[in-house]
């Protein structure tokens, strides 16, 4: 098990197995940057519906926030750049849920609060279930019962 001090104070250390990673030091996949219309709509959605802390906020055009293990960069941009943006490379960004019955909760609780869903709740062939829904933006995210992940306990 390798521990990785924290660097902020109000943080606790995080702790990774080595099953996470057969490199050693390296602990996952925990940041992606996000290219967003409106900082405010997008803060508000990732604050209050996903539950994200802010870590730092530079600027009004940049943001990012974390749910404790993770760190998600926003960047404003302008509607000329996103309109030029034919293809847009991310296909989704995922959040792991602990159980499928919290997923199916989740769903639900999303629809009650006007979040678009782009998929419904499914379970998968290996197990997993999931649903997607879209942000302000249209950035698709999936939530997420994985077997393997879902069962990790980062401490």
């Amino acid at each position: 098990m390798y521990c990785a001090a924290a660097k902020n104070n109000n943080l606790p250390a995080l702790c990774y197995s080595a099953a996470m990673s057969s490199i050693a030091g390296l602990m996952g996949m925990r940041h992606i940057a996000l290219k967003v219309r409106d900082m405010a709509r997008a803060k508000k959605f990732y604050r209050e519906i996903l539950g994200m802390a802010v870590v730092w906020e530079p600027d009004a055009q940049n943001l990012y926030l974390s749910s404790g293990c993770d760190n998600i960069a926003l960047h404003e941009t302008t509607e000329p750049y996103m309109a030029a943006a034919v293809e847009k490379q991310l296909d989704h960004l995922g959040f792991i849920v602990e159980s499928v019955e919290r997923v199916k909760e989740l769903e639900s609780e999303f629809i009650a609060r006007g979040v678009t869903i782009v998929h419904p709740f499914k379970i998968h062939r290996d197990g997993s279930a999931s649903f997607y829904c879209a942000d302000p933006d249209g950035i698709v995210i999936q939530l997420l019962y994985e077997p393997t992940l879902s069962r990790q306990n980062i401490v």
